[in-house]
Parts: structure tokens; C-alpha cells; sequence
């Protein structure tokens, strides 16, 4: 069985590309929908990012220990990642914007909620409704990218979707400090909140319908599972996922972690906190723009796998130099910005490369590999959280352990049907 980065023979001619834009228009059209489809999928880790710096002080606030004021977090990815499995079903048999719809209203309820939660469990409570919600405007735009395009070209729209969900990294933190310090920790949700309203008004106005009724499936339980046994039983799909899933499961680990380390640990502010997140997040931006060129030059298969195994042999030498006794906070950064950087390489092409084979049921893929990749997510938060001891090291040895999972994956994952032809 050819593997995920073994010599492959040479590639069949590619015609997958047959939908590349063309001309002012579609140009236009393409640029239009990078930009609200990525401000979309962007709402979901605003309602993360945001509230990062705030985490020490809910704690204190909300006179939580650092393990429930985690438990936030860790209750909005698994409802994430599970309720993903309603919506995207559910967009293929009803379209894509009325799930949308439904979903940014569920989110901003919730997100009110968390504005006024009185105790740690309450606001638990008011993330699980957020993550309700959030699961739409996760799934749903991937689906919608499947249905506008194959190959290189949906990598070059994942890959611009990817850059406008990236900023959240670096504006999110910096937004939520600058709340935190006048108006505390509760005016982060009343921003997400608003950031809701606002995608609410984007799939309104700004973005058109792609599942036409022509090519909606019958509304039947056993239509949706047929399409999940079909997943399930396709070693590539969940290859693919579980490579992604892995990559940003590492990345979920610090997420849960970077505030306690970089504020408790290393002594940062909230503001100089979010700084040096955003930094971390420089090198998945950057990188991810290189997908589409790099896919269309090697190969996407290849560009993955390289990228995964760069992304392990950094993680390596991370954890290696943190076991050495070594506990600098401005080597960790480094270090991670270029680990990210690979990381910024391997999610777009994996969520590409995973829905190829099933555009009649791209919004159950979309669903079934958002939903594996967040439950893996937050177990890797429970272990990150679990075994926290103040320190950077169980952060970083939880991101080697997941980069280490998804190389062995690339090694087992059988090669694509299609292959994406390198240019000449």
C-alpha cells in the first residue's frame, strides 16, 4: 500500500482544477467568499482567543481552581466537535445557510449567558451553548468550500480562509486584553457577542447559497448514517482527519496552557501575554499561504507529509532542550513559531485533501472530521490540564506526543485516488 510521503508513480494528468477562477469577477467572487467564509469559521476561536488572558482572573473572580476555570475551555471543544455531527448532515439536506442562521443565534445566547454567569459552573454551562452554536460556523464553510472547489483550487480558497481565521490568533488575545483591563473579564463575551450578530449579517447579505435543492439529500436518519458508515470505513478520510486532528490537537493543548505558563509561569501581563501568543500564531499564518503554491509545485500528499515530519523533528528538539533543564520563555516562542509554521502546512491540505473523494456528502465529511478532530482536541486538553504542574514541559511534551502520532499516521495512510499533479 502506498503510503503518505513514499515515491509514488508519476502523476495522472490533473483536470481537477477545471473550476479555477477566471477574470474580474470571479475574482472578485473568489476574494468575497475567503473573506466571509473566514470570518465565519473565525467565530469559534474569537470565543477561545478572546478570553485566554482572562483565564487567571475568572479563576480568581469566580474563586475557581485552574482545573474548572479549564474546564471551560475543554466543555465548549467537545460540544464543538460532537454537535458538528448534526450540522453537517443537516446542511446537506437543507442547505447550507439556514444551519448557519441557526447555529450564530445559539452561539450569541450563550454568549450572553457567559456575560452574566454568576459562578464557575454557570458560565460552564452558558460555553456548552456557546460550543452548540460555534459547531455550525465550524463545519458548515469547509462543506461550502467543497461545493465551489476541487484540488488546488479549494487549497488556495482553504488556504485564504485559513488566513482570515489565523488573524484571530493575534487580534483576538490583543482585543480581549485591551477589555480585560477597563471593563474586566465579562465584556470579552459581550465582544463575541457582537462578533456573532455581525457573521449573522454575513450569511444574510454577503454569502450565496451552494447546496441547491437539485443537490439536497432526502431527509432520512438512515441517509445520514449510511453517509458516517461510508466515512468510517474510508482508511484515507480517516487517515487524513486524525493527521489534522493530532496537528491542531497539539495546538488545543496550548491553547489550554499558554496563559497559565506565559502569566503564572514567566510573569507576563495579560497585554505582553497576548503579544507573545500572537507571535506563536506568526508562523501557522505565514505558512499557510504556501500551501496552494507548494501543493501545486510537489504534490498536496507530499507537502503534508514533509511538513508533518518537520513539524515532529521540532517538537522533538523542543522537548528535548526543556527535559535539558532549559526554561527560557523567549527560546520557547521561537521554537514554536517555526513548529507552527509546519502546522500551518499540514491543516489546510489535510481538510482538502480528506473531503476530495465526497463532494455528495461534503457536509457529513466536513462534520464527521470536525467532530474527530475536536474530541481529539479536548482530550488532549483533560491530559494537558491533568497533568499541569505550573511549568511549560507538560504543554510541550503533549504537542511532541501528538506530532509524533501524526507522523506515524502519514506512514499508514493510504495515498490519495487522485493525485494532485506537481507542477512541471
Amino acid at each position: 500500500m502506498q503510503r503518505f510521503g513514499a515515491p509514488s508513480q508519476p502523476p495522472a494528468p490533473n483536470n481537477i482544477n477545471r473550476d479555477r477562477p477566471r477574470g474580474s469577477f470571479m475574482q472578485s467572487s473568489f476574494l468575497r467568499n475567503a473573506i466571509v467564509l473566514g470570518l465565519l469559521v473565525a467565530v469559534g476561536p474569537f470565543a477561545i482567543d478572546m478570553y485566554l488572558p482572562a483565564l487567571p482572573a475568572i479563576a480568581s473572580d469566580l474563586h475557581a481552581s485552574t482545573a474548572a476555570t479549564q474546564m471551560t475551555l475543554m466543555v465548549f471543544f467537545v460540544t464543538f466537535g460532537v454537535c458538528q455531527l448534526a450540522y453537517g448532515p443537516l446542511s446537506d439536506m437543507f442547505g447550507r445557510k439556514r444551519p448557519l442562521y441557526f447555529g450564530l443565534a445559539v452561539f450569541a445566547a450563550g454568549g450572553i449567558g457567559c456575560g452574566f454567569a454568576p459562578t464557575i459552573e454557570w458560565l460552564i454551562f452558558f460555553r456548552f451553548v456557546q460550543g452548540v452554536g460555534a459547531a455550525a460556523v465550524m463545519v458548515i464553510p469547509r462543506a461550502i468550500i467543497r461545493d465551489l472547489y476541487t484540488g488546488n483550487d479549494a487549497t488556495r480558497l482553504m488556504s485564504t480562509v485559513m488566513l482570515v481565521f489565523s488573524v484571530s490568533p493575534i487580534l483576538a488575545p490583543l482585543m480581549g486584553s485591551a477589555l480585560i483591563v477597563p471593563f474586566g473579564w465579562r465584556s470579552v463575551f459581550v465582544a463575541v457577542t457582537v462578533v456573532a450578530i455581525l457573521g449573522l449579517l454575513l450569511v444574510m447579505f454577503s454569502l450565496q447559497e451552494t447546496r441547491p435543492v437539485s443537490q439536497r439529500v432526502p431527509l432520512r436518519f438512515g441517509t445520514a448514517m449510511g453517509a458516517f458508515g461510508t466515512l468510517f470505513k474510508d482508511a484515507r478520510f480517516m487517515g487524513l482527519t486524525f493527521i489534522g486532528g493530532l496537528g491542531m490537537a497539539s495546538f488545543f493543548a496550548f491553547l489550554a496552557s499558554s496563559s497559565f505558563v506565559y502569566i503564572d509561569h514567566f510573569g507576563l501581563t495579560p497585554t505582553q501575554y497576548s503579544l507573545a501568543f500572537s507571535v506563536n500564531a506568526v508562523g501557522f499564518i505565514g505558512a499557510s499561504q504556501f500551501a496552494a503554491k507548494l501543493g501545486e509545485r510537489f504534490g498536496m500528499a507530499a507537502v503534508m507529509g514533509a511538513a508533518v515530519a518537520a513539524y515532529a523533528a521540532m517538537s522533538l528538539v523542543l522537548l528535548g532542550v526543556t527535559l535539558a533543564g532549559v526554561d527560557n520563555m523567549w527560546l520557547l516562542i521561537a521554537m514554536l513559531v517555526v513548529a507552527f509554521a509546519c502546522l500551518g502546512l499540514v491543516i489546510p491540505t489535510t481538510m482538502v485533501l480528506s473531503l476530495e473523494d465526497h463532494g455528495p456528502i461534503a457536509g457529513t465529511a466536513s462534520a464527521l472530521g470536525g467532530m474527530l478532530q475536536f474530541m481529539t482536541g479536548a482530550v488532549t486538553i483533560t491530559i494537558a490540564s491533568a497533568f499541569f504542574d505550573g511549568t511549560a514541559l507538560p504543554m510541550i511534551a503533549v504537542i511532541a506526543v501528538c506530532a509524533l502520532g501524526a507522523l506515524a499516521l502519514t506512514r499508514v495512510t493510504p495515498a490519495p485516488r487522485v493525485v494532485m499533479q506537481p507542477a512541471e
